[in-house]
């Protein structure tokens, strides 16, 4: 099973490779899950088609027989500019979740950023590598949660916060709808179906079962359950959350700290003024509010508002090495992924997500050749125009 694994993941060349491959060991409902976005997912398809405005320029006789990826990214020193974002649950696509991604990044050299709603905890993953690690965390309305995680955080060594924005209320998933991935679940007499055609997948489910494992102290021994962990966790969100409240999250954590889910120029400076590290342009892969901007086209402008004050990473969109060059060319310090990883991950466990990273870092430097960049630093405004 482990070589026939191995040669499917050799036959997938790029992140849409993963993604079929994906698509096939996994059961329907949980695919779409993890594939969707909100109402018409029309965000979604922007994020990387958005990316086609935009034209890489090269420049040729230049010796590029050595290419430097390296650079520090939230204080951290990585070895080329990618992070991986947090998602949820990880569990669901494979029975490593959480422990194959923090693996499969720290042999990579990239950081990891667990979500606070992983299958994991917290403390687990901090132990399962020595590779740069953050934590993804909101503000929720139990204040004390918060200071519980800043505490938790620090005692496991994590590098830095990044603080998710964009959700006063969970967004509209339509596809989640159709097929009962709905909290109390809803399925379908194809649904089940669906999972029974996967029995691999089950059968890790039933032995392992993917939970809330940061949040799941908080609920009684006797109700612990997928659904009244994630219910609890969505009880949690705060729709009354201020600039306020993250500039106390940014005083107790006293570190590197990031922001994400900023898509204005307005909201970038506002970060910056409250003292976080690092802004991450961001929509959530269009999860949250369908119709807003792709980051790669408010990128700019946000650059512009930051300048110097604070890093700048671009998530969304990203499948291929060029975006991430685009990315670059427009200011962006690092990018972040989340389904392409994902797809590794469902693809073939922690094999998988080591195929998806080494196939984005072998795009990013050969795109480094061919436009004639030996580092980082030559990647800039002259080296792409918008279409």
């Amino acid at each position: 099973m482990f070589t026939l694994r191995r040669h499917r993941l050799g036959s997938c060349h790029n992140i849409a490779d993963l993604r079929k491959l994906a698509r096939r060991r996994l059961p329907a409902a949980i695919f779409h899950y993890m594939d969707g976005a909100a109402d018409d997912e029309w965000s979604l398809r922007q994020n990387t088609a958005a990316f086609d405005r935009y034209e890489l320029i090269p420049r040729y006789l230049v010796d590029v027989g050595e290419i430097d990826t390296s650079l520090t990214v939230l204080g951290q020193s990585i070895n080329w500019p990618l992070l991986c974002a947090p998602t949820g649950m990880s569990r669901l696509f494979d029975h490593e979740g959480e422990r194959a991604v923090a693996r499969a990044a720290a042999q990579a050299g990239v950081p990891y950023t667990l979500s606070c709603m992983s299958s994991v905890s917290l403390e687990d993953i901090a132990a399962a590598t020595v590779g740069p690690k953050l934590f993804q965390i909101y503000v929720f309305r139990d204040r004390e949660l918060n200071r519980e995680f800043i505490h938790r955080c620090k005692d496991a060594g994590y590098a830095a916060l990044v603080l998710t924005i964009d959700v006063p209320v969970a967004g509209n998933r339509e596809r989640d709808l159709r097929t009962g991935m709905t909290i109390p679940p809803a399925f379908t007499l194809m649904t089940t179906l669906g999972m029974a055609m996967h029995p691999c997948w089950a059968w890790h489910q039933i032995r392992e079962r993917a939970m809330l494992a940061n949040v799941a102290h908080k609920i009684a021994e006797g109700s612990k359950s997928v659904s009244t962990l994630v219910q609890y966790v969505h009880r949690q969100f705060d729709p009354t959350v201020t600039w306020e409240d993250a500039a106390w999250m940014i005083e107790k954590w006293n570190g590197p700290f990031a922001i994400k889910g900023v898509l204005t120029a307005v909201d970038a400076r506002q970060a910056v003024q409250i003292g976080a590290s690092a802004v991450i342009v961001s929509n959530h892969g269009g999860r949250q509010l369908d119709g807003v901007p792709a980051p790669i086209d408010v990128l700019p402008e946000i650059v512009d508002a930051v300048g110097d004050r604070a890093e700048v990473i671009l998530d969304g969109g990203v499948r291929r090495g060029g975006h991430i060059l685009k990315a670059l060319a427009l200011g962006a310090k690092a990018c972040m992924i989340g389904r392409p990883y994902l797809y590794g991950l469902a693809a073939g466990g922690q094999a998988g997500v080591t195929r998806a990273l080494q196939i984005l870092r072998t795009e990013v430097e050969r795109g480094m050749a061919l436009l004639g960049c030996r580092q980082l630093a030559d990647i800039d405004t002259s080296r792409i125009r918008r279409v």
